[in-house]
C-alpha cells in the first residue's frame, strides 16, 4: 500500500500555499527512499502535520492583505533567513528587496515591518493611535504582566504614561532643577574619575552610576554615595522589591477597577530605572569608545568647551547654544550607534488599511529605525562618525527630522528631555576635566558592535582618564 502512494494523490496539494510544496516535498522524498517496510504511520503524521501548518497559516494570515515578504518556512517562519547577530542588517538587506512596507515572520506570526522615514512617520505621527499598541515580546510579558508604562497596553497604559509624565514632571523633569542634579551627578562622576589616577579603567560600572542616581533622585529624592553596596546592587538587580512604595497606594489596593496597583508601579519604576540607566549609560560608553577613535574631534570639543565655558564652572544646558559641534557631536554619537536598531514591537489597536494593504487588529508593527538614522539622503557617508552630519556650512547646528533615535509618535520614549540633558552635561563635564588616553592606538580601535539585536552594545575596552 505504501508504495502504490504518489505525491500527486494528495488532493491538498494544489491548495498549499507554495511554502509548504518544497518542505512536503523533501519530506515525502526521504519517506520513499526509506525501505518498502516504513511503516505508513510516519507518512500520514507527515501529512497530516502539514495539513495543520497550512491551517495556521492561514490564519495567520487571517482577515488582511498582508505586504509581500520572504517566504518563510513552516513553524519558524523566517528566522533561519535572518542573521540573528545582527537583526538590523538583515532588516536593512529585504528593505531594498521588498521595499518601505513588507512582512517577515518570526514562527507563526507575521511582522509587518516599516523601513524608512515615509513609512515611519505616515504609521508612528500621522497615524499614532493606530499604531500605538505594544507588539507582542512572550519573554517580557511573562515578567510585566502586562503592567508599566513599556509592556502595558490601552486604558492601563495610557493612564499609567499620563501618570508617570506628570510625577516626573513635578520632580523637575525637563527644568532647571533637574538639570541641578544632574550637575551634581557630573561632579561626583568626575571625583571618582580623578581616583583612578590616571590608570587604565573599564568605564562601565562608573557610568551606569550616573544616571541609575539621577533617576534615585528623582523617584526617591536621595542620592547615593557611588561606592554603597546596596547602590551597587540595586544597579544590578533592577528586580528587587520596592518596600518603599508599598505604603502610600494602600488604598487602591482594593480598587479593582483602578490602573495603580502595586504591582503596577513596581513595574513603571523598573521600566524607568530600566530605560533611564542602561541605555544611557550604553550610550555614553558607546560615545567615549568614539571619541578615543576620533582625538582630533574629541580636541575640537574640548576646544569649544574652553571657549564657552572655560575651566572654573560646571557646564549647563544654556551652554549648548553656543556649542554647536559640541551638540553636533552628542547628536552623531546617538545617530551613529544606533542604539535600537529595531525598537520594541508596535501593534495594530484595529484594522488598519495601510497604503494598499489591510493589516489585521494585533498584528506585531517592526519599526526599522536604523534605516532613518543610517538614511544616505539624509547623512551622506551614514556608516562614518561625522558631526558635520548635524553641521550647516557656516558650522551652525542643523536639526533633522530623521533624528529619531527616542523614537516617535505615542510612544516615544518618556524620558527624552532627561536623556538629553544628561548626555550633554555628562559628556562636557568629563571632557572639561580630563583628556581620554586610549591604551592602544586611536586606527587599531574597532567600535563595530558585539551584539546588534535588540541593542547595539558596544565591545568591552579600557582606557586612562587624563587629569586636565
Amino acid at each position: 500500500m505504501f508504495i502504490q502512494i504518489s505525491k500527486s494523490q494528495f488532493l491538498f496539494r494544489d491548495k498549499l500555499a507554495p511554502v509548504f510544496i518544497k518542505p512536503l516535498d523533501s519530506m515525502l522524498s526521504i519517506a520513499f527512499t526509506q525501505s518498502p517496510s516504513m511503516d505508513l504511520f510516519i507518512v500520514l503524521v507527515i501529512c497530516l502535520s502539514c495539513l495543520i501548518l497550512f491551517s495556521l497559516w492561514n490564519a495567520s494570515y487571517g482577515k488582511g492583505k498582508l505586504p509581500p515578504g520572504p517566504t518563510p518556512l513552516p513553524v519558524v517562519g523566517n528566522i533561519l533567513q535572518l542573521n540573528t547577530k545582527n537583526i538590523s542588517k538583515s532588516i536593512s538587506m529585504l528593505g531594498k528587496d521588498y521595499g518601505p512596507v513588507f512582512t517577515v515572520y518570526f514562527g507563526m506570526k507575521p511582522t509587518v515591518v516599516l523601513h524608512g522615514y515615509k513609512a515611519v512617520k505616515e504609521a508612528l505621527i500621522d497615524r499614532g493611535e493606530e499604531f500605538s499598541d505594544r507588539g507582542h515580546f512572550p519573554v517580557i510579558e511573562k515578567i510585566t504582566q502586562g503592567s508599566g508604562i513599556v509592556f502595558s497596553n490601552g486604558k492601563k497604559w495610557k493612564h499609567t504614561r499620563r501618570f508617570s509624565l506628570m510625577v516626573l514632571r513635578n520632580m523637575g523633569m525637563g527644568k532647571k532643577t533637574i538639570e541641578d542634579r544632574i550637575q551634581e551627578e557630573a561632579l561626583c562622576l568626575v571625583e571618582l574619575l580623578r581616583k583612578t589616577n590616571a590608570s587604565p579603567c573599564d568605564p562601565t560600572s562608573i557610568l551606569a552610576c550616573v544616571p541609575c542616581n539621577v533617576i534615585c533622585s528623582v523617584i526617591f529624592q536621595t542620592h547615593f554615595d557611588y561606592s554603597d553596596q546596596k547602590f551597587q546592587n540595586f544597579i544590578k538587580y533592577f528586580h528587587e522589591n520596592f518596600e518603599i512604595l508599598s505604603t502610600p497606594w494602600i488604598q487602591e489596593k482594593h480598587n479593582k477597577e483602578s490602573e495603580f496597583t502595586i504591582d503596577n508601579l513596581v513595574i513603571t519604576i523598573l521600566d524607568l530605572f530600566g530605560a533611564g540607566t542602561d541605555t544611557m549609560s550604553t550610550t555614553m560608553r558607546y560615545g567615549l569608545l568614539l571619541l578615543l577613535k576620533h582625538p582630533e574631534i574629541t580636541a575640537k570639543v574640548q576646544e569649544e568647551i574652553d571657549h564657552v565655558i572655560g575651566r572654573h564652572r560646571s557646564p549647563c544646558m544654556q551652554d549648548r547654544s553656543c556649542m554647536p559641534y559640541t551638540d553636533a557631536v552628542v547628536h552623531e554619537i546617538q545617530r551613529y550607534i544606533d542604539l535600537t536598531p529595531t525598537i520594541l514591537p508596535h501593534a495594530v489597536t484595529q484594522d488598519v488599511q495601510f497604503r494598499e494593504f489591510l493589516i489585521p487588529k494585533g498584528t506585531n508593527i517592526l519599526i526599522h529605525l536604523s534605516s532613518i538614522l543610517h538614511d544616505e539622503k539624509e547623512f551622506p557617508n551614514p556608516d562614518q562618525f561625522d558631526p558635520g552630519h548635524f553641521l550647516d556650512e557656516s558650522g551652525n547646528f542643523k536639526k533633522s527630522d530623521y533624528f529619531i533615535p527616542f523614537s516617535a509618535g505615542k510612544r516615544i520614549c518618556a524620558g527624552e528631555s532627561l536623556a538629553r540633558m544628561e548626555l550633554f552635561l555628562i559628556l562636557t563635564s568629563i571632557l572639561q576635566n580630563f583628556t581620554l588616553k586610549p591604551l592602544v592606538d586611536p586606527k587599531d580601535i574597532d567600535v563595530t558592535p558585539i551584539s546588534n539585536g535588540l541593542n547595539s552594545i558596544p565591545p568591552f575596552y579600557e582606557l586612562c582618564f587624563i587629569p586636565v
